[in-house]
């Protein structure tokens, strides 16, 4: 079943894979995001982008995580936005924002997320569960670097 009721935009791309809640998955999908993002032309978000999955993915091992259950990871593109999902099945346990101190250890993720992204938030997951998503605007075209067959990306205007 979809994570997300179907947007009556049309999508440019969309891949979409479950993960293990180990930790491992948290750097599997990060590298799996960054080749997906460089492989469809948008090369200058991939830094940023990873960030955010990993940020996002390890939220949902360390706080959305069930046992025998799957955390699902999105990424999509329409033609203005590119967007990354990440869903598991604790939807009573909703992400917040939080102060923290120059001290403290923890806490953070949600401000990077915050800084690095152009809009985030958190929904119900359809079944069971939240996913908790972030975008970028596509002030981006894609293009391919002279000889080399590369995608990459650069911001228009």
């Amino acid at each position: 079943m979809p994570d997300a009721t179907p947007s009556p935009i049309p999508l440019v791309h969309e891949n979409q894979l479950d993960y293990t809640p180990l930790p491992r998955s948290v750097t599997l999908a990060r590298h799996r995001t960054v080749r997906l993002v460089g492989e469809w032309g948008y090369a200058v978000l991939a830094d940023d982008v990873a960030l955010v999955v990993s940020e996002l993915m390890t939220n949902a091992l360390l706080h959305g995580s069930l046992r025998g259950r799957l955390i699902r990871l999105r990424v999509l593109t329409t033609a203005a936005t590119l967007r990354v999902e990440v869903s598991d099945p604790r939807g009573e346990r909703r992400p917040n924002l939080r102060a923290v101190t120059g001290d403290q250890q923890f806490g953070r993720g949600l401000l990077l997320v915050q800084a690095l992204a152009d809009d985030w938030g958190v929904g119900p997951r359809v079944g069971v569960g939240k996913t908790v998503w972030a975008q970028w605007s596509l002030g981006l075209t894609p293009v391919t670097a002279p000889g080399d067959g590369v995608p990459v990306g650069h911001r228009a205007g």
